[in-house]
């Protein structure tokens, strides 16, 4: 049984910073992508950051570009992502993912039809 279960989320003024976890049990080895999306009230679901496992490359969306860090955990198992000089537009659920990119693609482009596992989200909330 596959489970992504993601923590850290909270309230944070903007400038601040917050790490979320993702917990990850039972992914397939042949799911070989793994990142971070977010969704905003009235907007669609956004990748914000991606890397490959084991040792692979890392992508980020330009909004978060030099702000965000992805970092997959091999010891725990965990997936984190360091969010540094938060900004009011970064308020969102975010959610941990795990997927199969079969032609170099799906990775880098954030394409969500390549990602088959989702966890149940964990709430960024930054105030101006």
């Amino acid at each position: 049984q596959v489970t992504l279960v993601e923590s850290g989320g909270g309230s944070v003024q903007a400038g601040g910073s917050l790490r979320l976890s993702c917990l990850v049990s039972g992914v397939p080895d042949s799911n070989n992508c793994m990142g971070w999306f977010r969704q905003a009230p009235g907007k669609e679901r956004e990748g914000v950051a991606t890397t490959y496992r084991n040792g692979g490359g890392k992508y980020y969306a330009h909004s978060v570009n030099g702000r965000f860090t992805v970092v997959e955990h091999k010891v725990d198992n965990t997936l984190s992502l360091h969010m540094t000089s938060l900004k009011p537009e970064d308020t969102a659920m975010y959610y941990c993912a795990a997927g199969v990119d079969r032609d170099g693609l799906g990775c880098p482009g954030f394409r969500r039809t390549d990602f088959e596992y989702w966890g149940q989200g964990t709430q960024v909330t930054v105030s101006s």
